[in-house]
């Protein structure tokens, strides 16, 4: 088993039992890709499905984002769970502006794709405001995680980042060129093969000018964080590269997202674009502090 798929396997198996990314407005088992997890049982499977969805679509908070996620499934006392569950909230509020902004992006194709055309300017536009947005996510962020290093015992500290690690996995897989978003979108849509030939055709065409993702920007961050975060004392406002890892994840991240439904909308059936528009507006309406996530 490779990195990926064994880091992946590690979420899934503390993700089973909790809800941290279920709610976010789209199915899992449904629309579960065979290759999710190499071996993997189908309650594993149905829970990474909905973890690698969930990261398809919510991209604000980044880093941060993930860090918030690793918490819901920290395991702690009863007696440390409403300690964590302020900074959680904490954390999402001070990803409000880039949740915001990642709204108004997932309503802006939503719209688009109603109406039978995406307006290039305006979905530009609602790019730039999310990656913007998201720049500003970590240093908004350092009180709230050196507060969560401070709660957390050694123990607990090396298990969140292990957790954010993991995450992390998760998440290049949900992102990276060779995702296999497709196969959920044709379980949910019924697209048939030529709808898939053009659709696959149209996001490479779209992608060609947006430079590959280099995962080590971010890989490089969280190894930073997770050697700070580790050690007794730490100070999140000197990790200098939290801005720009985070505007890099969430650029790509969205910008894939993007593409893929401008490639979808002049192919699609009014059938299957009215519930895809539907499937959008949950994903925007999608509150993360409440349902953790």
């Amino acid at each position: 088993m490779n990195v990926l798929k064994r880091s992946t396997r590690l979420v899934v198996l503390a993700l089973l039992g909790t809800s941290v990314v279920l709610g976010c407005g789209g199915s899992s088992a449904s629309g579960r890709p065979p290759s999710v997890v190499a071996g993997a049982s189908a309650e594993e499977a149905d829970a990474t499905a909905a973890l690698v969805e969930h990261d398809r679509h919510h991209h604000h908070g980044g880093v941060t984002l993930l860090i918030a996620m690793s918490l819901d499934t920290m395991g702690v006392a009863q007696d440390e769970r409403a300690a964590l569950e302020k900074i959680r909230a904490d954390l999402h509020a001070r990803m409000e502006p880039a949740h915001a902004a990642e709204r108004t992006l997932v309503n802006t194709l939503a719209d688009g794709l109603a109406g039978g055309t995406l307006d290039p300017a305006k979905v530009d536009a609602a790019l730039a405001q999310l990656t913007s947005a998201a720049a500003m996510v970590h240093e908004a962020s350092v009180d709230a995680l050196n507060q969560l290093h401070a709660t957390l015992t050694p123990a607990q500290r090396a298990t969140l980042v292990d957790k954010l690690e993991a995450h992390w996995s998760v998440w290049q897989k949900a992102n990276g060129e060779d995702d296999d978003r497709l196969v959920h979108l044709t379980a949910e849509l019924g697209l048939s093969p030529d709808q898939i030939a053009k659709i696959r055709a149209g996001v490479a065409e779209g992608m060609k000018a947006v430079p590959p993702f280099d995962p080590q920007e971010v890989t490089a961050h969280i190894h930073a964080f997770g050697e700070a975060f580790r050690s007794s004392t730490f100070d999140a406002r000197t990790l200098t590269t939290g801005g720009a890892a985070t505007a890099h994840m969430v650029g790509w991240g969205a910008t894939r997202m993007a593409h893929l439904f401008e490639a979808l909308s002049p192919v699609l059936t009014p059938e299957q674009r009215e519930k895809l528009v539907r499937m959008l507006r949950g994903h925007a309406s999608h509150n993360p502090s409440a349902e953790g996530g």
